[in-house]
């Protein structure tokens, strides 16, 4: 299909309205409030610390239970309090969960996401898409409701202050994704060119400081196709809520995942199969790291610079993304399998490498995912009793939620993924 986006250049640049700043009308609501309290065993985040290092917490690692509840103490109220800019809906009781779960990957259930937030992040989201920064054409609509952006972003971020907020990672979720189709994949995708069209795109993120005579071209070609103004406009919403270093750490991390699509690119140029090792590093670039690291920004506070560049937090952080990017390859499977050319993912790596069967594969893949989850819950109890500062341990509890809220959108998107008959 060729690329949607060049039939609607537009000339001018318009930034984004304000987004509007919770005033006092906004109700302050307890961040603990803002997950449902219907999870057995202290829901989702007591969940990640797994059985053992759970009981141990509880014996002798008082900064991790801090994880489970939160800032308690002398002075600490208010750090508990995030605004909604709406007072909590008081869930239905929940229906049992869409689709299956792989057997045999470790996971942990979360309650279904706030159904009147999903209803309006999923309508703004796609006025935005379609009509505002014209990602989208009419006929893929089936396609872009399919992917269900608005339960997915609500799950993975059940302590967003306002929707608004939501909508951060919602806008960049779907350029992000306007991007893998339009360049790599088959919306019209290729890894011929590729290199060029990444950098150009890059630029809408990080931008272009030339000379005058030739800035007003750069500006130009930021309407030139859907990636681009897909970037452009999701990162112009992003910066009216983001600090400074919190923008700078996301054009990092998207500068990783472009190095992993031209990794890839490349091989599929040379026609190479990886090592199951160099398909896990290339996994340690493209994969979904822009996305749990956008926690704080869309929680409404920030994970001071020199905290998130301690070596502990950027294991942390690489090992949870490491894990769910795995998770998109389970469940993708079949999906990838039915696609035209061979897609590379961690079963067909190892299928292919370690000469198996593509079920032993696959459930051996299962079991990489698994060590990588307790790697990082074990990584995460470590670095929350080194050093107990509210922040870190809010992030760390925060990036816990999104790997769960993931989980729950893979297993749950019945339109997109179905798992193989390997049981």
């Amino acid at each position: 299909m060729p690329d949607p986006g060049n039939s609607h250049v537009r000339p001018a640049l318009p930034g984004p309205p304000s987004v509007p700043v919770p005033g006092p009308a906004a109700r302050a609501v307890p961040v603990e409030a803002s997950v449902p309290d219907d999870v057995p065993d202290g829901g989702p985040i007591a969940g990640h610390l797994g059985e053992g290092a759970a009981a141990l917490s509880r014996q002798a690692n008082p900064a991790l239970e801090r994880i489970l509840r939160g800032p308690s103490g002398l002075g600490t109220a208010g750090l508990q309090l995030a605004w909604r800019e709406e007072p909590p809906v008081s869930p239905e009781p929940a229906a049992p969960a869409e689709g299956t779960p792989i057997p045999g990957l470790y996971y942990h259930p979360v309650p279904e996401p706030d159904p009147v937030r999903v209803a309006e992040v999923s309508r703004r989201i796609k006025a935005w898409a379609v009509d505002e920064a014209q990602v989208y054409p009419p006929e893929w609509e089936d396609q872009f409701d399919g992917f269900s952006t608005g339960r997915y972003m609500v799950a993975c971020h059940p302590d967003a202050p306002t929707i608004e907020h939501v909508m951060i990672a919602a806008r960049l979720m779907v350029a992000e994704n306007a991007v893998d189709d339009c360049y790599c994949e088959d919306h019209g995708g290729s890894p011929i060119g590729l290199g060029s069209r990444i950098l150009l795109a890059h630029t809408a993120l990080d931008p272009l400081h030339t000379t005058k005579e030739y800035a007003p071209a750069w500006v130009e070609s930021l309407e030139s196709d859907a990636p681009r103004r897909a970037y452009r406009s999701a990162m112009e919403y992003f910066l009216q809520l983001a600090t400074p270093s919190q923008a700078d750490r996301f054009r990092h991390d998207m500068a990783r995942l472009h190095l992993g699509y031209l990794a890839e690119a490349a091989w599929a140029e040379t026609e190479h199969m990886p090592e199951v090792w160099e398909y896990l590093a290339m996994r340690q670039f493209n994969n979904f790291r822009p996305c749990p690291t956008l926690t704080d920004s869309v929680g409404g506070y920030e994970l001071p610079t020199d905290l998130h560049a301690r070596p502990d937090m950027q294991r942390v952080i690489a090992l949870a993304s490491n894990a769910t990017t795995i998770v998109n390859d389970l469940y993708s499977y079949t999906k990838e399998l039915k696609s035209p050319g061979r897609h590379l993912n961690l079963p067909v790596v190892i299928a292919e490498r370690e000469g198996i069967s593509d079920q032993e594969a696959y459930l051996k893949a299962v079991e990489v995912h698994n060590d990588l989850m307790h790697d990082f819950e074990a990584e995460s109890a470590a670095l929350a009793a080194d050093c107990p500062v509210t922040s870190v341990l809010r992030f760390l509890r925060g990036v816990a939620v999104w790997l769960d809220g993931n989980h729950y959108w893979h297993q749950t998107n019945t339109y997109r993924y179905s798992l193989p008959d390997f049981w």
